[in-house]
């Protein structure tokens, strides 16, 4: 089993940046992409980044420009940066692995991690 283990969240003010950690732990073979997810009360859980070990790398229309996404693969590790961070950025935030098996392909999911931005 892959266990996600997310840190770096908390409560900030409009304008300011935090950034997010996620370690995976276990067995963490056959993984192809690692990210993050978000989802805000009432809404649907949207895509935030996500990388895939080639670097291709896929952001999100709300993180476009403000977000960017990271990875070191030999630690399993995927990082958040995020700037200019706005109220409308308050959700879970929710770390994403992909691994490719001998099954299929296989998602694991993070407990999350608060990130509330304060006007």
């Amino acid at each position: 089993q892959v266990q996600l283990v997310e840190s770096g969240g908390g409560l900030v003010q409009a304008g300011e940046s935090l950034r997010l950690s996620c370690e995976a732990s276990g067995s963490t073979f056959g993984v192809t992409a690692m990210g993050w997810f978000r989802q805000a009360p009432g809404k649907q859980r949207e895509l935030v980044a996500i990388q895939s070990n080639n670097g291709q790398t896929t952001v999100g229309e709300s993180a476009k420009g403000r977000f960017a996404i990271s990875r070191d693969i030999a630690k399993n590790t995927v990082y958040l940066q995020m700037n200019g961070l706005k109220v409308g950025d308050s959700a879970v935030y929710y770390c994403y692995m992909q691994r490719s098996l001998s099954h299929g392909l296989q998602s694991t999911w993070g407990q999350g991690t608060q990130v509330t931005v304060d006007s």
